[in-house]
């Protein structure tokens, strides 16, 4: 089991002069400290116009920021946005070798469509065309990666010359590829392609077994064939997370944030009429939070206040937004039950709702000290284990994909194991 941080960036209202200022800040230091516990990934998601629930808008320029300030922890996109209306492929690919160069070759590469019409519409982007806008853009980046010279490309949404993409990433033969995952659907798609799936979606462990089995038989089987010139085969799952040696504090401090965090995030994608600078969706929150079963003690939602739909989506989120906050033994005993059923990564969302900056961090070094030494002992051996029984699957998909023969020279099964594939630029 690994472990990461995730960044959206929220920031309720209502706002005083430097509260982005503040934000930043205060998250570069939660990495910082992040770094020297040992935690292995700082994630950065990208989104716009989405007040509030994430002012993550520049996550290049954050994960560089991070990278100056941190010698270990991987930095990774979770996720960019690959319609070229909104990050052009050539910046991207540009951006990404800048990133990996700098970090001494510690990024990954989460892609994904772009999200709400709030988001895509005001690039000009119908949601009917933002999937095949991403697979081709993702097609076009890796190639950029690893080709000297990039040959050109013509397609329905992407049209390029031949030209050199410098410079190129520190890791060969590109970094690790990740896709973002809603749905058990999705998660199998990022296997067929070889990537690792980065699940958004909050699940319980039990779930998380039917998408890591689904995840693991499609990247074995004749489905997969990869999109990258590297398989990345990993599932990571996302939880809130606040920890305290008693569980009543560890509530008080972080379950009204995971409830905003799921409200604030339905609201963009399925309840709200959202007018830009105007909607006070923290003063909505308050408004509504009991009447949608957001409570210490959750209750069914007033059928009056909500359509049934709507009400089971929000009850279906506040049963698990838990997991992640208690005692040190009770998020253990969570992470214990995902590693079970082989899940490869907890992601914590932290820097969520008005989670407090000094709370964060008592919480990270506590979870450092009580509860991450367990999963870490004897990791290299496991993840050793796994990557010999994925060799043949894994030569067997990269076969599948028609490429010149120097495009398919390396692999990867994760990116913990720097034998397994993730070459520096001075190995064979």
């Amino acid at each position: 089991m690994r472990f990461g941080l995730i960044y959206h960036h929220q920031l309720p209202r209502p706002w005083e002069a430097d509260s982005e200022e503040r934000l930043f800040t205060e998250a570069l230091e939660q990495i910082e400290l992040a770094d020297r516990l040992g935690l292995d990934y700082a994630w950065a998601t990208e989104h716009h116009f989405f007040e509030e629930y994430s002012h993550s808008s520049a996550p290049e320029v954050f994960l560089a920021a991070a990278a100056a300030r941190t010698e270990n922890i991987r930095l990774a996109h979770g996720i960019v946005h690959l319609p070229p209306a909104v990050n052009h492929p050539v910046r991207v690919a540009e951006r990404l070798a800048v990133l990996d160069l700098i970090s001494g070759g510690r990024l990954d590469f989460g892609s994904g469509q772009g999200s709400s019409q709030l988001e895509v519409g005001a690039f000009g982007i119908e949601l009917q065309d933002k999937y095949t806008q991403w697979h081709e853009a993702l097609e076009v980046i890796v190639r950029m990666m690893t080709e000297t010279p990039f040959t050109g490309h013509r397609g329905t949404w992407v049209d390029l010359p031949p030209r050199n993409i410098v410079p190129k990433p520190k890791q060969k033969p590109h970094p690790p590829l990740w896709r973002a995952c809603t749905r058990r659907e999705s998660i199998q798609d990022a296997a067929r392609e070889g990537m690792g799936a980065l699940a958004f979606s909050f699940v319980n462990p039990e779930e998380a077994r039917e998408w890591v089995e689904a995840y693991y038989d499609t990247l074995a089987s004749e489905e997969c064939r990869p999109v990258g010139r590297a398989v990345n085969a990993n599932v990571a799952m996302v939880l809130p997370f606040m920890c305290h040696e008693d569980e009543e504090v560890a509530l008080d401090r972080g379950l009204e944030a995971a409830h905003f965090f799921s409200y604030s995030l339905m609201h963009y994608y399925v309840t709200g009429e959202h007018r830009p600078g105007v909607t006070d969706i923290w003063a909505d929150f308050q408004a509504a939070k009991e009447s949608l079963g957001f409570t210490r003690e959750p209750v069914a939602p007033n059928d009056e206040d909500v359509q049934s739909q709507v009400a089971q989506a929000m009850m279906d989120q506040v049963g698990m937004l838990r997991r992640g906050i208690g005692t040190p033994e009770q998020i253990r005993d969570v992470i214990r039950r995902y590693e079970a059923v082989g899940v490869d990564q907890i992601i914590f969302s932290v820097q969520i709702g008005k989670n407090k900056h000094e709370h964060i961090c008592e919480s990270l070094e506590l979870f450092a000290r009580e509860v991450m030494p367990e999963f870490v002992e004897g990791r290299e051996q496991k993840e050793a284990e796994k990557a010999e029984r994925l060799v043949v699957p894994v030569k067997e998909a990269l076969g599948r994909v028609e490429r010149k023969a120097e495009d398919v020279s390396d692999f990867f099964i994760a990116p913990e194991l720097s034998a397994a594939g993730y070459a520096d630029e001075d190995d064979d």
